[in-house]
């Protein structure tokens, strides 16, 4: 049986213990054209709602992302992210009891999020896209997430893929860390992702999710994020057409259930009330409850 470690992160608005359960980060996603649901939150008054919801379901971290990271997506300018995301952090202010962690590449758009109600900053490139980010997760204090990926969200589908793909996440997550830890990031605020999705082949994806406990031995909290992506509608395909994003929440559920029994800390997810009871009951697996009183099962 596995044994997570614990681990704390400090937060604005107090700690968040990670390790005892996993906790569930939500997706929202201010964008217009997000693989899995663009469009149906980019205006203020929807993405509240959303929000709320999130919430009401029961995560315990929402994750507010204003530009595309798809497959094949073109980045966009931070003026442009920011435009997207700060009317929606402001009207969530006084909103949430839940932390809010904002999903940018950018230190601009991460600075002025930080500032408008957010507490954690959620780096898809691992510090590739910009160093100075983790400086400015620094300066705030703020946990900073550093995702896997390989090549850029245009490009990383395209391949090459990498021969050993434990290896190649292993290794650049290490120098995300100390490019972090150079800028002054402590180590106690640092979360790792293995980048399920970007840039991995079919057959990776599944490998990392199988070998997630040689990614923990780096020491760090580990988030994974699976929820309806690609690899799951080509393992769905009928007729040679794979299922749509719509389609996969089932598959999402069996790669949440196994990524916390293979010691993920945080899963990150669309459908939160669904992956919610499938974290409760894997968590139950890895310890097991005392006999109810009544003496009920």
């Amino acid at each position: 049986m596995i044994q997570k470690k614990t681990f704390w992160l400090k937060l604005r608005s107090g700690r968040l213990r990670l390790g005892e359960r996993a906790l569930i980060m939500g997706v929202l996603n201010v964008t217009p054209d997000s693989f899995s649901d663009g469009g149906k939150f980019f205006d203020v008054k929807s993405a509240v709602r959303h929000a709320l919801a999130i919430q009401l379901d029961g995560a315990d971290i929402i994750d507010i992302g204003a530009e595309s990271t798809r497959p094949g997506s073109l980045a966009i300018s931070a003026a442009e992210e920011l435009r997207r995301l700060l009317p929606v952090l402001e009207a969530l202010r006084g909103k949430l009891k839940i932390p809010i962690s904002v999903d940018t590449q950018k230190s601009a758009v991460a600075e002025l999020a930080l500032r408008a109600g957010g507490e954690i900053v959620n780096d898809i490139s691992g510090l590739r896209s910009d160093p100075q980010l983790a400086r400015v997760a620094a300066k705030y204090g703020a946990p900073l997430i550093l995702m896997h990926m390989r090549g850029t969200p245009r490009t990383m589908q395209k391949g090459p893929f990498a021969r050993d793909a434990v290896r190649d996440v292993t290794s650049g997550l290490r120098k995300s860390i100390a490019t972090a830890k150079k800028l002054g990031v402590k180590q106690s605020q640092i979360v790792i992702d293995p980048g399920i999705g970007f840039g991995k082949s079919y057959s990776q994806n599944y490998e990392l999710l199988a070998r997630l406990r040689e990614l923990a031995k780096l020491g760090y909290p580990v988030m994974i994020g699976t929820s309806r992506k690609g690899f799951l509608g080509a393992t769905l395909a009928k007729n040679g057409k794979p299922a749509s994003a719509d389609e996969r929440m089932w598959a999402t559920a069996a790669t949440v259930a196994a990524s916390i029994l293979n010691g993920a800390h945080i899963v990150r997810v669309h459908d939160v009330a669904e992956m919610k009871q499938v974290a409760l009951v894997a968590d139950c697996v890895l310890r097991p409850a005392p006999p109810r009183e009544d003496g009920r099962s």
